[in-house]
């Protein structure tokens, strides 16, 4: 009984530190699969900014987020506004978890009236698998008033004081 109390206990732990990944908003750490943003400046007044969220992130909201970035070097380098002239996004992975728990239930019939029955837990883990999204925006910043006939433009303080 202890024993059994012990592994369900040690099972407990192992997926609970196997939680995913929760996405924070911050520079990306170094790594191919981690979460943050991170950004490029091509030009003087253009930049690519990418956002890359875990699975509790939709799409949506990693283009909040990689918006929000873009607001904050627009503003950060004397700029009001900046123009969105390429986005875009995709999904790695299609888990929402690195870990797996699956059961079976079996019972066996044999000759003699022998009989069995038998029941399995599994545990599968595998890091790297659950779901990313990514959403990569170029963006030109200007300086003035925000004008009314242009594209796909955003006024760099609204983003900053809307976007969490």
């Amino acid at each position: 009984m202890r024993l059994m109390f012990l592994s369900a206990a040690c099972a407990a732990m192992a997926l609970a530190a196997c939680a995913p990944t929760q996405t924070v908003y911050g520079p990306a750490a170094a790594g191919q699969r981690a979460v943050g943003y991170s950004d490029l400046r091509i030009e003087d007044a253009r930049w690519r900014v990418s956002f890359n969220a875990g699975p509790d992130l939709t799409t949506a909201e990693a283009e909040r987020l990689a918006l929000r970035r873009a607001a904050e070097l627009v503003t950060e380098n004397g700029y009001d506004w900046f123009e969105v002239t390429d986005r875009r996004w995709g999904t790695e992975g299609g888990q929402s978890s690195p870990v797996r728990v699956g059961g079976s239930v079996g019972q066996t019939f044999g000759s003699g009236g022998f009989r069995a029955s038998g029941v399995g837990l599994g545990v599968g883990f595998s890091p790297g698998q659950e779901r990313r999204t990514g959403v990569t925006l170029e963006v030109f910043a200007f300086r003035g008033e925000l004008p009314a006939d242009r594209g796909d433009v955003y006024d760099a303080r609204s983003i900053l004081s809307s976007v969490y």
